[in-house]
């Protein structure tokens, strides 16, 4: 296939348009499609959609497709699998694949002396997790999260989630005992801060205004936080703010659980972004690029922490041995170079973005780390008022010229791609970003 873009047809073509209109007869309306891009095939950092059209891909699946499209590694690793046996239930059974796994996850989770892991099928069942184990190991029932939060639409996880209305509304009522702070956004600084100090405001607001109106913090089961937030608009929480909770959760007994569904598995730069912190959490919630494309979703914990009964929690088709089998190499394709490549390509599209900002009114903040790029659009860098309506054309645009983006946020465009993209990949993405820009704002002049 080939590096980059072609677009050989009007998009969508016909045979696009054609499973496209048969998809709105029979598939549930709720999912989120931002254009109409229909797959046929995948090779590294492109994807061929079905009418012959090549597309450079910067979302990855939603920060999914870690080691690239169809990973020759990873394919035969599901072959062999596959051929061996698909499934034997590790809620009733055993199976090396899950074990080894496991034995994988202890060795590179930020968190010591001993760990183990609950192997479900995505990042709401590992947040689900973790939210039964807390009350579980804890005793209590209430739960602290954060506005601008996304952790997962099933009932627990989405009472957590604060990201966007339409995401809760009509599923009320939801989890009680969660509460909500405001994320240390150092662009739109909350509670009144500055840039400097919202990471202390923020976590003062948990301290002086919940703990004193609202929850005892001896009732308080865990604090579940992303240490960058990613459907929030890939905001990147300052170092300090992450420090300054784990002390806080520690001086009142309280769990502090890492959400690192997308902003896990090298995509930051290191294995985990919490890691950039220092910060060592109880429990981390793990998905989406874990396994390069097939389903799991892991809960680790402290092994001391996890010591639930059996029977207290299990997943039949959790840590399926297919998918684990592809979460193995996925770990060694990530260690041996992967985790590297994102910080060295992440660090150079970085700045090619941020070198776009002198050029375009549109880009009001360049954010991130490693292949994690949120780029917020706004109508008036003074005002910072929101670029809705602007960033979704921007989105259109770029795909209308071979380019994969998705929003994230009300406001922010997110570069999540594969771990395997290029130096000269991330050049033609900021080329056609840079075109996509242009066309957008000449049409507001």
């Amino acid at each position: 296939m080939t590096t980059t873009p072609q677009i050989k047809t009007a998009l969508p073509g016909p045979k696009a348009q054609a499973i496209i209109g048969r998809d709105n007869l029979v598939v549930s309306p709720s999912y989120t499609r931002g254009y109409p891009f229909v797959i046929e095939r995948g090779e590294g950092s492109m994807v061929e959609d079905v009418d012959g059209n090549v597309f450079l891909d910067c979302a990855a699946g939603i920060a999914v497709n870690s080691t690239g499209h169809a990973h020759p590694d990873v394919v035969k690793a599901i072959a062999d699998q596959a051929q061996k046996f698909v499934h034997m239930s590790g809620t009733d059974f055993y199976y090396e694949p899950q074990v080894r796994l496991a034995e994988e996850l202890a060795s590179i989770v930020p968190i010591r002396g001993g760990v183990r892991s609950f192997f479900g099928n995505s990042g709401s069942e590992a947040v689900e997790a973790c939210l039964k184990l807390s009350r579980y190991a804890t005793g209590r029932q209430n739960v602290i999260a954060f506005f601008g939060a996304f952790h997962g639409r099933s009932m627990g996880s989405l009472s957590l989630t604060a990201s966007k209305v339409i995401q809760r509304r009509g599923f009320g009522p939801l989890l009680p005992g969660v509460y909500h702070a405001p994320y240390p956004d150092r662009y739109r600084s909350p509670l009144g801060s500055t840039p400097e100090t919202c990471a202390a405001a923020c976590v003062d607001f948990i301290e002086h205004e919940l703990f004193t109106h609202l929850v005892s913090p001896d009732e308080v089961a865990a604090v579940v936080v992303e240490p960058i937030q990613g459907e929030g608009g890939y905001v990147v929480a300052p170092d300090e703010f992450l420090q300054r909770l784990r002390e806080l959760t520690t001086k009142h007994g309280i769990l502090l659980v890492a959400d690192e569904v997308q902003s896990g598995m090298g995509r930051s730069g290191k294995m985990f972004a919490i890691e950039f912190t220092g910060v060592e959490p109880d429990m981390m919630t793990i998905a989406k690029g874990i396994a390069s494309g097939l389903p799991l979703g892991v809960a680790v914990a402290r092994a001391g922490l996890m010591a639930w009964p059996p029977g207290a929690h299990a997943s039949t088709f959790g840590g399926n041995p297919v998918s684990c089998a592809a979460a193995i190499v996925t770990i060694g394709l990530l260690k041996n170079r992967l985790v590297a490549n994102a910080a060295d390509v992440g660090g150079h599209m970085m700045d090619g973005l941020k070198e776009l900002a002198g050029k375009h009114r549109l880009i009001g903040d360049v954010r991130g780390r490693g292949l994690m790029i949120g780029v917020e659009l706004v109508r008036d860098r003074q005002t910072k008022e929101r670029a809705t309506d602007e960033r979704d054309a921007v989105v259109t645009a770029a795909f209308a010229r071979g380019l994969l983006v998705l929003g994230a946020g009300q406001n922010a465009v997110r570069f999540s791609p594969p771990l395997v993209l290029t130096r000269e990949q991330a050049d033609t993405a900021i080329r056609i970003f840079d075109e996509a820009l242009t066309e957008v704002e000449a049409k507001r002049r």
